[in-house]
């Protein structure tokens, strides 16, 4: 399908003012940091609570893209060789586009919704279903109001199947999906507590999913979800008893695999999964439901889903050998997956150097894959790509067109005997691979070696606490992220650049080294220098930071900092003292200050702030009150002398929530952006961002009544069974944790510290815990011990855990 500027008004019935009314369209985009492909892209303008898109256009136009699908009024006099198409509602109408896209397409549509497993599901039958089928599917996890349209824009007529998945989080979001879906085959996964809070009960859950399904000839669920519909209505139910369209009669858990038998009308399938947990099970019945529906040989069905591979949805980004940076999405290659390795890669602004090493297009029938992924690599200036694969072989004049730089290799163990850790210095890069290429052994020359202690980060949910906080803002409010001692110990410059990416105001550091490393990084934010001394004014300038200014003696000092070197103009950032006593300007220091603000043309005032001693304690609201009443007045006297606007902020993240009318014109978000809700009063639904692991190096018997570790303080009361764990003092596992006060979670139980913490190693007892070798992953804090328990064993702050944690500590960013 071939769409113009002028197909598209008419399609959406829009008035439209087009410079160009027969550009072509092929790519619709909603996020102005993802463009590759501008010439041809036509741009939304989505309006949310928390952002309006059109404050990005004149962005998006300089990028490059001249389409664009704005609200009626917007006023385009600034882009007179652009397209604009006026609708009432832009996201309704990139719904509209897509589903008049989809009715031109007459093969089978599978549509997938559930509380769990979509994801999974989807790529299972990709998995399955690919060698017989050119598919389309969602990106990753494509599923919302915005993925949905987004992904059927990508059928076409080259492909005979589509599979999408379709989320939903409140009533009355699936109707505006099914019409832009419109599923022919449907799939329920299962019906279970994601996203409760959007529903008043299970029953309301199930019906509003349901709805994705109302034009489907057959949907497959769960006996436990569906038992209470009417069956005979094209539902196909799966489940033990006889009354199921397809009867559960095994499941025969082994050791590293699972037998299935499932038979269908008269067909019995044996079949083996190499999965033995519940969860991937149930999607593994899912998928064989499908198949046998469709009518696939049962002997298929079975040689394929024994060879089901494992989906990990997350980017991992490491610190590689040399100053590298290594993203390793080398799990499974498609278009869409790659496009969203390359923006990842693009967002390490701490290396302009980028590589990306490929392998062969599994999927790929002809050229034409291979041309788009060397238009997508140059569309975004990558400056090296290496190739591994017999087809690349075929295609390597497409790269050597557009790529500075380029290096072949036949397969993968070519590539290792090549290996040089030489060729790879002070650079990002991407491993995109299909898994039958291995690239797991090129992660593992290419990574930074370090012990088997490492810290997760999960990126993806400190952009969900980000924005959780964000939908707390008063309209117009700025925010200022806290990055200082190592970003909360889960890494400065990689943190720093996520949020860059975000669009947050503003970034703060304890020092200025911090900031320097974050300049070197690539950020270009505005950074605010919390502590400040004369030795770091030179260091300050050069690297255009913001100084924090607490006291007469520095302001002084600054001011004739600026004179020396006949600088003017210099943003600063006024501190005041309301009750903190920490650093700052008192009140009575203002009759001696203001004399020197008023006409200072050296520095620029970009805000005046002050830091609450207790805003997550109910108990001390009366005097939150009186520091913001001391605050706001101390500011207007400032800014009466200095004669025009500047910021003021002194909510912190308890705050920002709590006491809603002190966010002025900025907020300070630190700990709650890492997960912490300081307050505990759990009324924002924040993610666990860090998850610090290691493995059991050893494991031995100890006779009762005998010691363990030094001082021989640890002793045990029975015969035990003795893990020695990865991890000490050193790393950050603090000595406190001894002696039983801390407990660490191994296979789903929680095991006692027992003895004296060690420099590098720490024992613990898990004799209760079954199953139990050496090599297996142990958990310090995450999802099973929140790092708020082990501060309280601790007796301590969940801030000092985490800052805690030692550098020579690996960190493994994750990204969905």
């Amino acid at each position: 399908m071939i769409y113009t500027a002028e197909n598209i008004a008419e399609i959406l019935c829009a008035k439209a003012t087009l410079q160009n009314a027969n550009a072509i369209i092929e790519h619709l985009i909603t996020d102005s940091r993802r463009i590759s492909f501008p010439a041809t892209s036509l741009f939304f303008a989505l309006q949310t609570a928390r952002r309006d898109a059109h404050n990005f256009i004149q962005e998006v136009y300089e990028r490059g893209v001249s389409n664009f699908v704005v609200r009626t009024g917007f006023d385009t006099g600034a882009f007179t060789n652009a397209n604009f198409i006026f609708v009432d509602d832009t996201l309704k109408a990139l719904q509209n586009l897509a589903a008049r896209h989809r009715a031109q397409f007459n093969y089978p549509v599978i549509g997938i919704t559930g509380s769990n497993g979509k994801t999974i599901v989807k790529e299972w039958l990709y998995q399955l279903l690919s060698p017989g089928y050119n598919i389309v599917r969602s990106p990753r996890s494509y599923n919302s109001q915005v993925g949905v349209p987004l992904s059927v824009w990508q059928m076409g007529e080259e492909n005979n199947l589509a599979i999408f998945e379709a989320g939903i989080s409140m009533p009355g979001e699936m109707a505006a999906l099914e019409k832009i879906i419109q599923p022919t085959i449907g799939i329920l996964t299962n019906i279970g507590d994601a996203h409760n809070e959007g529903f008043k009960d299970r029953a309301e859950k199930l019906q509003e999913k349901l709805k994705l399904f109302k034009n489907c000839k057959t949907f497959i669920g769960r006996e436990q979800d569906l038992a209470a519909l009417d069956i005979s209505n094209g539902i196909l139910t799966w489940g033990s008893s006889n009354k199921n369209t397809f009867i559960i009669s095994g499941v025969d858990k082994r050791k590293e695999s699972t037998q299935l038998n499932i038979t269908y009308k008269e067909t019995v399938l044996n079949l083996f999964i190499p999965f033995t947990d519940n969860a991937s099970i149930e999607n593994a019945i899912s998928c064989a439901c499908v198949l046998l529906q469709l009518g696939i040989d049962k002997n298929i069905i079975a040689e394929r889903m024994r060879q089901l591979q494992p989906i990990d949805m997350r980017l991992q980004l490491i610190h590689g050998i040399n100053n590298c940076v290594v993203i390793n999405d080398s799990y499974s290659f498609d278009i869409n997956s790659l496009s969203i390795g390359l923006d990842f890669l693009l967002q390490q602004q701490q290396h302009a150097q980028k590589t990306v090493i490929i392998s062969d297009i599994p999927s790929a029938q002809n050229s034409e894959p291979y041309e788009e992924v060397a238009a997508m690599l140059q569309a975004r200036n990558i400056e090296r790509v290496i190739t591994i694969g017999e087809q690349w072989n075929h295609y390597q004049q497409y790269i050597k067109d557009k790529i500075a730089v380029t290096q072949h290799y036949q397969s993968t163990a070519s590539f290792i005997e090549h290996f040089s850790a030489n060729h790879f210095r002070n650079e990002a890069i991407l491993l995109k691979g299909a898994r039958v290429f291995g690239f797991e052994k090129i992660v593992a020359l290419l990574e930074k070696k370090v012990h088997q202690t490492v810290m997760e980060v999960n990126l993806n949910a400190i952009v969900h606490n980000l924005n959780e906080y964000r939908s707390r803002l008063n309209k117009g409010v700025k925010l200022m992220a806290m990055v200082k001692a190592f970003a909360y110990g889960s890494g400065s410059a990689e943190v720093a650049s996520l949020l860059q990416f975000h669009k947050v105001d503003y970034l703060a550091v304890a020092y200025a080294d911090e900031g320097v490393e974050l300049r070197k990084a690539g950020i270009h934010l505005p950074i605010m220098v919390m502590n400040v001394d004369e030795a770091a004014f030179e260091t300050i300038i050069e690297n255009n930071l913001e100084p924090e200014l607490f006291s007469l003696n520095i302001f002084n000092a600054f001011i004739s900092f600026l004179q020396k070197n006949g600088l003017q103009q210099y943003p600063v950032h006024i501190k005041l003292d309301t009750g903190m006593h920490r650093l700052g300007f008192e009140q009575k220091d203002l009759p001696a200050l203001l004399p020197l603000l008023k006409g200072n043309h050296y520095i620029v005032v970009q805000s005046v702030f002050s830091h609450l001693a207790a805003s997550e304690d109910p108990n001390e609201d009366t005097f939150t009150t009186q520091q913001s009443t001391l605050f706001e007045a101390c500011c207007a006297q400032i800014r009466e002398v200095l004669g025009y606007h500047f910021t003021m902020h002194i909510s912190n993240s308890a705050a920002i929530f709590r006491r809603p009318e002190l966010q002025y014109n900025m907020v300070r978000l630190g700990i709650g952006l890492y997960g912490v809700d300081s307050s505990n009063a759990q009324q924002l639904a924040l993610q666990t961002v860090a998850t610090l692991k290691t493995t059991i190096a050893q494991l031995r018997t100890v006779v009762a009544g005998d010691t363990i570790s030094y001082n021989r303080r640890g002793k045990t009361t029975r015969d035990s069974l003795i893990a020695t764990i990865r991890i000490g003092y050193a790393d950050g596992f603090s000595r406190r944790l001894g002696y039983g006060n801390g407990k660490v979670f191994i296979h789903g139980h929680e095991a006692p510290v027992i003895g004296t913490v060690a420099m590098d190693m720490t024992m613990v007892d898990v004799t209760s815990i079954p199953n139990i070798k050496e090599g297996d992953e142990v958990e310090i804090f995450g999802k099973y011990i929140p790092v708020q328990q082990v501060a309280k064993w601790c007796d301590t702050i969940p801030y000092e855990i985490l800052t805690g944690i030692n550098q020579r500590v690996k960190r493994i960013y994750l990204e969905e």
